[in-house]
């Protein structure tokens, strides 16, 4: 009965993805993914693996999110310079975010149309179109 283990989600998320499941990814796919889609940054996530007990260092959260991301299992959204967050969303969709709070927030793709998109350079191709739309709070 693995549907019974703690982390037999996380366990059946890593092995599918191709990645050892240690004690730290187990632990951390745990947070991230027994639950909700969520946006999460590396403090964030550290900061809720010490709350919880577990033991690692800030060092090894960043680098499990960025293997997740490697893997497919996370998609990373950059909405600043040095400010990069952690999407367990992985469909196409796009974001809102506000500046102030620094929340991040999905917009479903049907929400948003691009009519035209210049041409790739020669020999590439788009992948995928992220679209971040910031925003401010109204002055009352």
């Amino acid at each position: 009965m693995a549907a019974t283990r703690p982390y037999a989600n996380a366990y059946d998320l890593l092995r599918e993805s191709g990645l050892r499941p240690t004690r730290q990814r187990l632990a951390l796919a745990k947070l991230l993914f027994d639950g909700t889609d969520r946006h999460v940054r590396a403090e964030q996530l550290h900061g809720e693996a010490l709350a919880d007990g577990i033991r690692v260092s800030l060092a090894t959260v960043y680098n499990t999110l960025h293997q997740f991301t490697e893997v497919g299992l996370l998609r990373e959204v950059i909405v600043e310079s040095g400010r990069a967050y952690f999407d367990t969303n992985i469909s196409d969709h796009h974001h809102f975010f506000c500046e102030n709070s620094g929340e991040l927030r999905d917009i479903p793709a049907d929400q948003l149309a691009i009519a035209r998109l210049p041409d790739p350079p020669a020999g590439k191709t788009v992948k995928r179109v992220d679209v971040i739309l910031h925003l401010a709070d109204l002055e009352d």
